[in-house]
């Protein structure tokens, strides 16, 4: 079973925009639901925070206080899909800046509830 690290748009989920939190995410882990195409083991959820300078960052601390390395980080819906989208960077930008420091694959997105 692959452990894996959630992200999730911080500012999204502080507003509330159809989620209260990260439910949806593991909802759609624990069911193997949306992108989640085989069990997992979610050990961590982190947040991207505006204007997401520091998600590299934040993903390198969940990781270290965890003590946990996932095998898979999955950015939210919220994050890799939200319309209206970040207004600070691309998802795909903020992907290759994790992958590069942490050498983990990004999954784009975790469920299609409405």
């Amino acid at each position: 079973m692959k452990k894996v690290l959630i992200v999730g748009c911080g500012s999204y989920m502080d507003s509330g925009y159809g989620c209260s939190a990260e439910w949806r995410c593991l909802k759609a882990a624990a069911l193997g639901e949306g992108s989640f195409q085989e069990p997992v083991q979610v050990v961590g959820f982190s947040r991207c925070e505006c204007p997401g300078r520091t998600i590299a960052a934040n993903i390198g601390v969940a990781i270290k206080m965890s003590g946990i390395k996932p095998d898979l980080i999955y950015f939210s819906t919220c994050l890799s899909k939200a319309k209206p989208g970040c207004p600070y960077g691309k998802p795909e930008d903020f992907a290759a800046i994790v992958e590069e420091k942490t050498g983990i694959k990004i999954i784009h997105g975790t469920h299609d509830y409405h």
